[in-house]
């Protein structure tokens, strides 16, 4: 039994209710449902958890984070120590504010997700919509995973290296726990080494999490444009096949049923072009629903993504200031959260460009005038490329990506000659 449900997180459960069932579960140790399918109340242990959790982290990160770098170090005049404690409390926050605003908002979110499997149902089993669908779905899972495992090995790397190193060390030497002073002896330094292990594998878990539930879930609008470019590239070769087997269907059977007369009366453009007429219609149903669910992601997670940003490219800044050799397993933290985004919003204008290009290249110059004004609203439409945004202040992409890095290091070189 148990082994079958880790299976169930394997690349060979890539549909969208496998794929959500997987994040539901993970994020239900955080105390967060955000599957309505699933009536099981959460356990009392994870409440339990939860609780002691972010009573740590609070008490560690943003009370102690505060204190000492706006505060103690003030008073010490030591700057580098007072910036690695800052980014900590910016870039770790971003997770516990996603965190607390989707439990707070936890029916919007559901809400979300049965409008992606209603979505969803409509696929037919077996056809080569469903098949192309699944194969970009296994990609997104993929990234998932990766991107899972990525902040759980960063995490354990950070908790182990000081106890690698030889002599007693903490996660950041410099930094001071209210109330652990000295950090150094005991049993400050066992309280304090369990006060940051808890808190670091909260953080990194609770991102992870998180992430990977906007992954997937941008992750299954970006493979739903990807299979209906692959129906739209092949629709006008649709069309023909259908006709030739219909055509085939009605000279083995037609004597018994139709007079000489009424199959000459069968007539290729018109069949050709009521298929073509009822599939565009279902592809642009299809293409509207999917701009909505990105409409959805967007609204409901605008004030979230703007604070997170915020804090973070804050944080990047401050990491840099504190030193590289004493931020060194913070940084990829801070980037894969950026990076990360900046990807799935790439991802997702690149799927649509795609989109965009299959409804030129559908062979339209050989449809009716119905069907070639229903391109031309469908290329119009496509040409409003999908987007994701940092909380409606820029477009998340790979340029903006690098817009950040770029700006980041200029306010870097900035503060370092000015301080």
């Amino acid at each position: 039994m148990m082994k079958e449900a880790i299976r169930k997180f394997g690349l060979e459960y890539c549909e969208l209710p496998d794929m959500l069932s997987n994040v539901s579960i993970m994020l239900r140790t955080l105390t967060l449902n955000v599957d309505s399918r699933n009536k099981t109340p959460i356990l009392t242990i994870f409440y339990i958890s939860m609780v002691i959790m972010s009573i740590d982290y609070i008490y560690v990160y943003v009370l102690s984070g505060a204190w000492f770098s706006l505060w103690h170090c003030v008073k010490t005049g030591e700057l580098g120590p007072a910036m690695i404690a800052f980014s900590l409390m910016s870039t770790s926050a971003v997770a516990f504010i996603k965190l607390l605003y989707m439990i707070f908002y936890e029916a919007k979110f559901k809400n979300l997700i049965d409008r992606y499997m209603a979505c969803d149902s409509r696929t037919v089993k077996d056809s080569r919509f469903s098949k192309n669908l699944t194969t970009a779905l296994r990609n997104v899972k993929k990234r998932g995973i990766f991107y899972w495992l990525l902040l759980i090995i960063n995490a354990v790397l950070y908790i182990l290296r000081p106890m690698v190193t030889p002599g007693r060390h903490l996660t950041v030497d410099t930094f001071i726990i209210i109330g652990l002073e000295p950090m150094f002896e005991s049993p400050n330094y066992e309280l304090a080494t369990l006060m940051f292990m808890i808190a670091v594998f909260f953080i990194c878990f609770t991102v992870a999490n998180v992430n990977c539930f906007l992954i997937m879930i941008t992750g299954y609008t970006e493979s739903q444009m990807l299979a209906l470019a692959e129906e739209m590239t092949h629709i006008w070769d649709d069309a023909n096949e259908y006709y030739q087997i219909m055509m085939k269907e009605l000279s083995s059977y037609g004597s018994l049923y139709l007079d000489h007369k009424d199959f000459n009366r069968v007539k290729e453009k018109e069949v050709l072009n009521d298929y073509v007429t009822e599939h565009l219609k279902d592809i642009i149903q299809r293409h509207a629903f999917n701009v909505s669910l990105l409409e959805g992601i967007e609204d409901v997670m605008r004030g979230p993504n703007a604070v997170g940003f915020l804090f973070l490219i804050v944080g990047l800044v401050a990491e840099l200031l504190g030193g590289l050799n004493n931020t060194i397993l913070q940084l990829p933290f801070t980037l894969s959260q950026i990076a990360t985004d900046c990807f799935l919003g790439q991802k997702i204008m690149d799927a649509n460009i795609k989109f965009e290009h299959a409804v030129y290249d559908c062979k339209w110059e050989n449809f009716n005038q119905v069907n070639k004004k229903i391109v031309l609203v469908m290329l119009q439409n496509s040409q409003k490329t999908m987007t994701l945004t940092a909380g409606g202040m820029a477009t998340l992409s790979f340029s903006y990506f690098m817009n950040i890095i770029r700006s980041t290091y200029s306010v870097y070189t900035t503060l370092r000659s000015n301080i």
